[in-house]
């Protein structure tokens, strides 16, 4: 442990218990009204309680909140600054919408998330994942200190006003260090033409960054093109269908799947939206949400590659079809799916965290899959829970088990996998009474899971980690 480790350390021990488990959940993104449901407390509550964890600790954002507990996740410390030599970072905050309506402010999000992802395929270019981003408004609080703390070298921020017919989007780029304004443009186009905004809107950005970086230079005019968006009512399926994918419980996986196949009843050349129904129904297979796990890696093949179809860098779909891939006993098709996914997603934190898992459990082996979830937490230093419940089984299959424990304490307990490698672990460490704990809200949360359902559905192909998985079952006596 450093200095500055050490004196973190210190520090936290000034908080209540109370405190500190509040702290750590919004540190992972978590907000009021959830972290309010997690410890039966009001939201106003937990308000109280983090006006006196920011006084305590002495920091004014949650990004320098999470910097306290990066130590558990692996990601480098916020403040860090990065190698001389490294490459531009954007960090992009989400667009302040300024209709009252919710429909637009969850479209103002959703367009913001797309804008990230597009930018984050191109391999010069990494991003700040949007997750992190949302949590932090719609502009720096203080330029200087929150470029430091994400590590980022350039600001985008933006508004948007909309109706029906028309979209008013106003975007800035800024020096994160001095906030000084480097290019700027406003946008006015017509409501359906959402992608067609979305491409020009990467396109000028990229070309900002080739003016000036011998990286980025060949990527020139080369935008992602697709195909329009056929219905504004689809996309807005498609984003309340993503709302649910996050939360990875039966009952949310469930409705993203009737809302994905809503929005792609209205546009089926939606591409994004058929590579989301593909990791729904991935999730489906692996977690035994289904009535049968044959149909639902069929219904993962089939709509990855309609995904694929439309169009072939989706790293999402790629990622998807390496595991089904696997799930058929085609291990050099997965393999290849996989390395495409990595190409097309290597600054996509979000993809880089499924691959991480994938490395450790499908084609590869945990040595590989560290370094990965590793760089998805520096891409989304306020990482969503569920990037722990993969650090966890991760560090599971690399043997461990007492940093698995600490993952996945921070992922979601609505997960049955995250019970399973949480069991595992305690079993594998002989801390029966808490493997026993965890194997036993299993049995009686998801009685429709077990650990051959989930090495089937996953799938688990990697000698070494499904020998330890089946070993450590049969010690936390999981079916």
């Amino acid at each position: 442990m450093t200095v500055n480790d050490a004196s973190k350390a210190q520090t936290l021990d000034a908080l209540s218990g109370r405190e500190r488990a509040v702290a750590e959940k919004f540190a992972t993104g978590m907000t009021y009204r959830e972290i309010g449901n997690a410890l039966f407390i009001a939201p106003t509550t937990v308000r109280t309680h983090l006006a006196a964890i920011y006084e305590k600790l002495g920091v004014r954002t949650k990004i320098g909140l999470a910097a306290y507990f990066s130590g558990a996740s692996g990601a480098r410390p916020g403040g860090q600054s990065p190698p001389s030599d490294a490459p531009p970072v954007l960090a992009i905050f989400p667009i302040e919408c300024l209709n009252s309506d919710e429909r637009w402010r969850r479209f103002a999000d959703g367009l913001s998330s797309d804008i990230t992802i597009n930018l984050a395929r191109y391999a010069g270019l990494p991003v700040i994942a949007f997750h992190t981003m949302k949590s932090l408004g719609s502009k720096p609080a203080d330029f200087a200190a929150d470029g430091k703390a994400l590590g980022a070298t350039y600001f985008v921020s933006g508004q948007l006003r909309a109706d029906d017919q028309r979209i008013r989007l106003t975007i800035e780029l800024a020096d994160a260090r001095s906030g000084v304004d480097l290019w700027r443009e406003r946008y006015d186009r017509p409501a359906e033409d959402i992608f067609g905004l979305q491409d020009s809107l990467t396109e000028s950005i990229i070309n900002v960054f080739a003016g000036s970086y011998g990286t980025l230079a060949t990527v020139g005019r080369n935008a992602v093109r697709r195909n329009p968006l056929a219905s504004l009512r689809a996309y807005d399926f498609y984003l309340l269908a993503l709302e649910q994918h996050t939360m990875f419980g039966r009952a949310s996986n469930v409705e993203a799947i009737r809302l994905f196949s809503r929005a792609l009843e209205l546009d089926p050349t939606f591409a994004n939206c058929w590579a989301e129904l593909a990791y729904a129904y991935s999730i489906e297979a692996c977690n035994g949400f289904g009535d049968d796990v044959l149909t639902s890696i069929e219904n993962g093949w089939i709509t990855a590659e309609n995904a694929l179809r439309l169009d072939p860098t989706d790293s999402c779909a790629h990622a998807c079809l390496g595991n089904v891939r696997a799930c058929l006993g085609d291990l050099e098709g997965a393999e290849r799916a996989h390395r495409r996914a990595l190409e097309y997603g290597s600054n996509h934190a979000g993809i880089l965290a499924l691959l991480a898992g994938s490395k450790a459990l499908v084609t590869g082996d945990s040595a590989e899959a560290i370094p990965l979830i590793e760089r998805a937490m520096r891409l989304n230093p306020l990482a969503p829970p569920w990037y722990f419940g993969m650090q966890g089984r991760i560090l599971f299959a690399a043997g461990r088990h007492r940093e698995a424990v600490a993952a996945l304490r921070r992922s979601s307990p609505e997960s049955p996998d995250v019970l399973m490698f949480l069991a595992l672990s305690h079993a594998a460490m002989g801390e029966t009474a808490e493997a026993a704990r965890a194997a036993a809200r299993l049995r009686a949360e998801f009685p429709g899971f077990s650990v051959e359902r989930f090495i089937a559905g996953y799938p688990v192909t990697n000698r070494d980690a499904l020998l330890a998985i089946r070993h450590a079952a049969e010690l936390a006596k999981l079916p």
